[in-house]
């Protein structure tokens, strides 16, 4: 991926973390469990993130597949310190979400849905 889109990406998530209320961290990672571009703050390790998102992704599209609950759109958690929202992007990334507890989860879910459509089209 040239350098400008890597950093358009970047930019994208940014903008996803400044203008949406309660989102803490946003990544954009590879099925396979790599890093593409991240906005996170520094307590968060991006390949720790980028690993689990992965992992949490295909036991997500199993689980709904092997349940017959069709394609998946999401992954949810919900924890007491805030939520963990993972959705695919494509059939190569996701994109990952963490939030505060306080999160507008219709707010944040609208925000995901418009940040996707503008990083799929920064990955064509």
């Amino acid at each position: 991926m040239p350098a400008a889109n890597a950093e358009l990406l970047t930019e994208r998530l940014n903008s996803l973390r400044a203008t949406t209320p309660g989102a803490e961290a946003a990544a954009l990672v590879g099925v396979e469990g790599l890093m593409i571009a991240a906005s996170l703050p520094e307590e968060i390790g991006a390949e720790r993130i980028s690993a689990m998102s992965a992992a949490m992704l295909a036991l997500g599209e199993r689980i709904a597949d092997e349940l017959g609950r069709g394609e998946l759109e999401q992954v949810f958690i919900e924890g007491r310190a805030g939520y963990v929202l993972l959705q695919g992007l494509d059939e190569n990334c996701l994109l990952t979400v963490l939030a505060s507890a306080d999160a507008n989860l219709g707010l944040l879910f609208l925000d995901m849905r418009a940040a996707q459509e503008d990083l799929r089209k920064l990955l064509t």
